[in-house]
């Protein structure tokens, strides 16, 4: 059985992660789940990371120590992620003992290998971002990241020899595939492989709350290589010894990311996998954006929507399918409320619910729930049979290169001809006429199993939805061609999504 590894970003806990954060976690998910379906043995990892200054000065406001401070918020983080029914295997958090045991073997062997050396870091400073900027790379006199105020900043510290592997970044990034979508691979060489790598400040002396460095214990391990290396210590590496859990598992075939840390995944991971000699990640995808009104989500500017808040209102497969179906493949999505009841309306509630109750209520009523192919066809029927047949290729194209949202619109464009279907046969006036009964049980029979084939795809997006989908179908039949010789016993619908007033 072939492997796969799908990596998100560890979450960040200064804080509860908002829909926009929430939507990385439902989108590996959708894609772990796709890979399982189709018979990978898949590891999907995902956790928290606990490190840093920022850490620090929260837990300081909040008056208690900072393991107690993430503690919290970790616990919230996965209580989001066991929300949104993501089916992760392995919750990983960067205070766990054996993830620190392991960065500082890494530390050390870094440094034994002369990639590590010690110096004097002045720079500016980013507290929110835990990124030190030159002057040229700021913008307006602030960071580049948030916009934030930077500070001037100087202190003893261990520094990373990126500019060792400046050759080697060349050659990654003249390699189509390694980064996705292609526009983040331009602005990484535009931006930091044209004008040359800098070395890279590895720990700090200016704050408490990290992993200390085992040989200069003053000194502790700065965010990025605590926070990589999460991908490689929880499956079992470390420097003289590693798992055949590792063996099976690295290299990691997707690490899903924010398009605001491809930078760290794709100059300093690569690097600090060469320096391990450990092959590299398969492939970084920067997903985009989820916007609220067109805007960047913040606390600051108080424009945020949290998961939880969501689902109350809508059900957790709503929530999904908006996140997952909104955002395309390179540009960022938007959100609002009044987006979210739009789309509930017309395409869960109109184009899927309302296709499968009807359906259903015409097997029941026409034939008390036994529906049969009796195999009376018109020409109308082969380009829809056709069509059933064609779309687990199509779901699994788009899957196959990350575009998420455009699977799930070919599975919507099915339903929707499946409603053109009814209109167009006119079951009803066949009801009318008995010597028109076995073309009406064709007609009906043809819509179940487009509507089964339906069901199962959307598994990886809407997996309730799916379920009780089949459930109503009376099937576990999850083959994904159109099924001649199939017989339904149909159970009694019930509705899957109520529309719902935007006035109310």
């Amino acid at each position: 059985m072939e492997k796969y590894y799908i990596s998100t970003a560890i979450a960040y806990t200064s804080s509860k992660p908002h829909i926009g954060n929430t939507y990385e976690i439902v989108l590996a998910d959708a894609i772990a789940r796709f890979k399982r379906f189709k018979g990978y043995d898949v590891y999907f990892q995902t956790g928290t990371d606990e490190h840093g200054i920022k850490i620090e000065e929260k837990a300081r406001e909040a008056g208690i120590g900072p393991q107690e401070y993430v503690d919290k918020v970790a616990a919230q983080i996965k209580d989001i992620w066991d929300l949104m029914n993501t089916s992760y295997d392995r919750f990983v958090r960067t205070t766990d003992k054996h993830h620190e045991e392991v960065v500082q073997h890494i530390f050390k062997k870094m440094y034994e290998k002369g990639d590590i050396y010690k110096g004097e870091y002045k720079g500016l400073y980013c507290t929110p971002c835990e990124s030190f900027w030159t002057e040229s790379q700021l913008v307006d006199g602030k960071c580049p990241d948030c916009g934030r105020e930077v500070k001037e900043q100087k202190e003893e510290a261990y520094f990373f020899k990126l500019s060792k592997y400046q050759n080697k970044l060349e050659e990654l990034f003249n390699t189509p595939g390694f980064i996705e979508p292609e526009s983040r691979r331009n602005e990484m060489i535009n931006n930091f492989i044209k004008p040359g790598v800098q070395d890279l400040c590895v720990s700090r002396t200016s704050f408490k709350w990290g992993i200390p460095v085992d040989f200069d214990p003053k000194h502790v391990v700065y965010v990025w290589l605590d926070a990589l290396t999460n991908y490689i210590t929880n499956i079992g590496y470390d420097v003289d010894n590693v798992t055949d859990e590792f063996k099976k598992y690295w290299p990691a075939d997707l690490h899903l990311i924010g398009k605001d840390i491809i930078r760290f995944h794709t100059i300093y991971w690569p690097c600090f996998l060469w320096s391990l000699d450990i092959p590299l990640p398969k492939k970084v995808f920067g997903h985009p954006w989820l916007l609220m009104n067109n805007d960047k989500m913040s606390k600051s500017r108080g424009n945020v929507i949290y998961a939880d808040e969501l689902v109350e209102e809508f059900g957790v497969d709503a929530v999904r399918f908006y996140v997952l179906h909104e955002i395309p493949f390179a540009a960022d999505g938007n959100i609002t409320y009044d987006l979210v009841v739009e789309k509930i309306n017309s395409e869960l509630a109109n184009v899927l619910g309302n296709l499968v109750q009807r359906t259903i209520s015409m097997g029941n009523k026409y034939f008390n729930g036994t529906v049969l192919n009796k195999k009376i066809y018109e020409d109308i029927d082969n380009n829809y049979i056709d069509s059933i047949n064609k779309l687990d290729i199509l779901v699994t194209e788009d899957m196959d290169s990350y575009h998420v949202a455009d699977a799930i619109t070919k599975i919507f464009d099915l339903l929707r001809a499946s409603n053109k279907y009814i209109d167009e046969t006119t079951p009803w006036i066949l009801a009318k006429d008995e010597s028109k009964k076995d073309r009406l049980e064709t007609v009906i029979f043809n819509l179940l199993e487009a509507i089964r084939v339906c069901g199962v795809l959307l598994e990886p997006f809407m997996p309730d939805t799916s379920k009780k989908i089949l459930e109503q179908l009376n099937t576990s039949l999850n083959d994904l061609k159109y099924n001649v010789s199939n017989k339904y016993k149909l159970n009694q619908p019930t509705p899957l999504f109520a529309r719902i007033d935007i006035k109310k």
